[in-house]
């Protein structure tokens, strides 16, 4: 569809027309009205036979050139005009659910308390796998990624581009955002991503392993801000009980990295959902199940119109008419009888 980005600036159309008759003294209250001079010599039949065959290509030159400058005066204004082709573009329509995932990349995620193909690894990288797998089966979700440590950061908001999320969580590293662990900070940032969607489908999927160390909100008044919102949690516990494998530089020693379960629990019932411990991939197959069974969200279709700016066109045939007036007038020039 074609539109003007400018359409009232189409009144310099007349400008150079109205400055002719300006120019010209048609605005002069008083003009003074003349009467023809007559030059009276004997010769004067003479000489307007000598000009007379020149006056046909005077005033064809003239016309064309009059022409000319129209059409470029035209081209030009409409250039001006900012002539743009409107595309239509529109949001498909999808249902499902709002997923933000909360990450615990601290410290303690390097610990070696998972075992892959018979060798030890550490959580992160279990973390990464069970969720990558999560994220390919929720093709009609839109999903969220946050990370945090000392605090909470945003990687990826909602979206059905469950590849990329994927992806980003792929390249975490232990540690990335510091050593303690900020529980609040990360679902209260969850919340606000997530407040403004449909009620319904939204969810909060946290995963740790720790306490909450660090953050200004804690975690029980984030949780309250997820159940005035509407927004479950489903918390989960990641690691083992007591003493387990922690790397120290080029060393494995045994340490204890305490997992505050209560504060996980309370937090998943205040807000309907559950607390799950995983200490193997089977805590977030069962997680697959009851998300399912939620309501689903319906994203609502919009249609814009995407601009596509076409003054290149009007503006080139604006040039193209200027260089044949240039052409013109030197033709004009050897014309006899045109200077």
């Amino acid at each position: 569809m074609l539109d003007f980005a400018w359409p009232w600036l189409a009144l310099l159309l007349p400008l150079p027309w109205l400055l002719k008759w300006w120019l010209g003294g048609g605005f002069r209250a008083n003009r003074v009205v003349t009467a023809p001079l007559v030059l009276l010599n004997p010769a004067v039949s003479r000489l307007e036979q000598a000009f007379a065959a020149h006056a046909p290509a005077e005033r064809r030159y003239r016309w064309v050139w009059e022409l000319l400058g129209a059409l470029f005066w035209s081209a030009l204004v409409v250039a001006l005009m900012g002539p743009r082709w409107l595309e239509r573009y529109t949001e498909v329509v999808s249902h499902g659910h709002d997923l933000m995932l909360a990450v615990d990349v601290s410290r303690s995620m390097e610990a070696l308390d998972f075992e892959l193909e018979g060798r030890p690894v550490n959580r992160l990288a279990v973390v990464k796998g069970v969720v990558g797998q999560f994220i390919e089966q929720r093709r009609e979700d839109r999903i969220g990624l946050i990370l945090f440590g000392d605090a909470a950061y945003l990687q990826a908001p909602l979206t059905l581009d469950g590849a990329t999320v994927r992806a980003l969580l792929d390249g975490v590293v232990p540690r990335i955002a510091g050593d303690a662990t900020a529980i609040g900070d990360a679902v209260g940032l969850a919340v606000k991503k997530l407040r403004d969607r449909p009620p319904g489908g939204r969810v909060v999927i946290l995963l740790t392993d720790g306490e909450n160390t660090a953050g200004g909100l804690p975690p029980l008044d984030a949780a309250r801000l997820a159940r005035h919102y509407g927004i479950r949690i489903y918390t989960v516990g990641v690691g083992g009980h007591g003493a387990v494998p922690a790397s120290e530089g080029a060393e494995v020693a045994m340490k204890v990295m305490p997992l505050d379960e209560t504060l996980l629990k309370v937090m998943a019932e205040m807000t309907g959902g559950i607390y799950f411990r995983a200490t193997d991939t089977a805590a977030l197959q069962a997680i697959y199940q009851h998300i399912d069974g939620l309501e689903k969200t319906e994203a609502v279709t919009r249609s814009a119109f995407v601009p596509r700016a076409l003054f290149r066109w009007p503006l080139g045939v604006a040039g193209a008419l200027l260089l044949g007036m240039g052409v013109l007038a030197l033709a004009r020039g050897r014309v006899p009888g045109s200077r």
